[in-house]
């Protein structure tokens, strides 16, 4: 697995071969124009300027991560090449004669008329302008077109051109909780939700062990990797909603996006394992991201959703569409209302509880992993 060094250890922990690639964008996620590009969710004229800025800041980054790309697709001896949508991959295993596959861990990828691109921030618009709405997504990697083809000529010694054609696309979550369109070709497939099986056992240290055990279950509440401008402001909304709400809460501060502090009913952590936390809580507070929005559905709890970009405001609509939590709350416009109104919603609330518990344990049988493997085994083997 090849994926940014900073992940290192996450890779290395669930005993796979691990090639570390240069941390390229990451290392804009504490700056403060990628915060405010972030925060903002690049809506409106100020938005796209600010989203225009970031790709020139983000285009040397590519090279650099593209650079290691090639480097470890010459040396790995790949029968099939599996990337994001983000690393477009595809382009080394042309260089090295054999399938890509494409693995979108949100939907917005592939085209349809069937629904508007769910990953571009639009008013409702007509059926027919649906399929139009992809162009977005797709005019956005084209920006990076002069890294990536100055990486096929210049690197794999391939020529200028588009690559080739996916062989597969494995959409990494659940046709029960956003749409997919029942005329896509064979090769896209959806699988379910990709759940990581947990190869050591995680124990909690004795803070977040006793909080846990000195009263009812606690509210969730963690943005991930949004850090947002103002950490602080953040924090201060979230244990002040967690009190007027009446509710114990642990508050996750993961990569700086809260900045909060302990108290009887309020415990800070720095992280936990979502699959072994957020079954031990009331409610799972969060941005939304793919990954988050997941393991909440597996663990069977309601959730109240604060979407800040990207993927993030459709997870956010399909969980209240699908009846586990309530209307999104946009993060820019959080407030100490806003969010003990739906805390106290989402606790109490008996049909959210009954209706996350019954999707939960649908989404986990669906085996989203077994039949991603079986699907690449196919394409290994020659049988597309």
């Amino acid at each position: 697995m090849a994926a940014p060094k900073s992940f290192a250890t996450s890779v290395r922990a669930q005993d796979v071969e691990f090639a570390a690639l240069d941390n390229g964008p990451n290392r804009l996620l504490e700056d403060p124009l990628m915060a405010e590009a972030i925060e903002g969710g690049y809506r409106g004229v100020r938005g796209k300027i600010t989203a225009l800025a970031a790709i020139r800041r983000i285009k040397p980054l590519m090279a650099d991560v593209l650079r290691d790309v090639g480097a470890v697709a010459r040396s790995s001896g790949a029968d099939v090449v599996v990337h994001t949508p983000s690393v477009p991959a595809q382009h080394a295993a042309e260089a090295l004669g054999v399938p890509a596959v494409l693995a979108a861990l949100q939907p917005g990828w592939v085209p349809t008329s069937e629904f508007p691109c769910p990953m571009v921030p639009l008013p409702r618009l007509p059926r027919f302008l649906n399929r139009a709405t992809y162009l977005t997504v797709s005019a956005t990697l084209r920006a990076y077109s002069g890294v990536v083809n100055a990486w096929r000529t210049d690197d794999l010694g391939l020529p200028r051109g588009q690559g080739p054609r996916h062989a597969l696309v494995l959409q990494a979550f659940s046709s029960l909780v956003t749409p997919v369109d029942p005329t896509w070709q064979d090769s896209v497939r959806t699988t379910g939700f990709w759940y990581l099986p947990r190869v050591t056992t995680w124990t909690p240290d004795a803070a977040l062990k006793a909080f846990l055990e000195a009263g009812p279950a606690p509210v969730y509440v963690g943005f991930g990797s949004m850090a947002g401008r103002d950490a602080q402001r953040t924090g201060d909304i979230v244990a002040e909603a967690v009190r007027a709400a009446g509710v114990r809460a642990i508050v996750a501060t993961g990569w700086g996006g809260l900045a909060a502090r302990s108290s009887d009913d309020l415990l800070v952590i720095d992280q936990a394992p979502h699959d072994w936390l957020f079954g031990k809580v009331a409610a799972v507070v969060h941005h939304g991201g793919g990954g988050t929005t997941a393991a909440a559905l597996a663990a069977g709890v309601p959730q109240v959703v604060c979407p800040f970009v990207a993927d993030q405001p459709h997870w956010a609509q399909r969980m209240h569409a699908v009846g586990v939590a309530p209307q999104p709350l946009l993060h820019k416009k959080l407030t100490v209302a806003s969010l003990a109104e739906a805390i106290t919603h989402t606790a109490s609330d008996p049909a959210i509880r009954r209706r996350a518990v019954e999707l939960g344990e649908q989404v986990r049988s669906q085996d989203g992993v077994g039949v991603a493997v079986r699907e690449l085994e196919r394409i290994r083997n020659g049988r597309c």
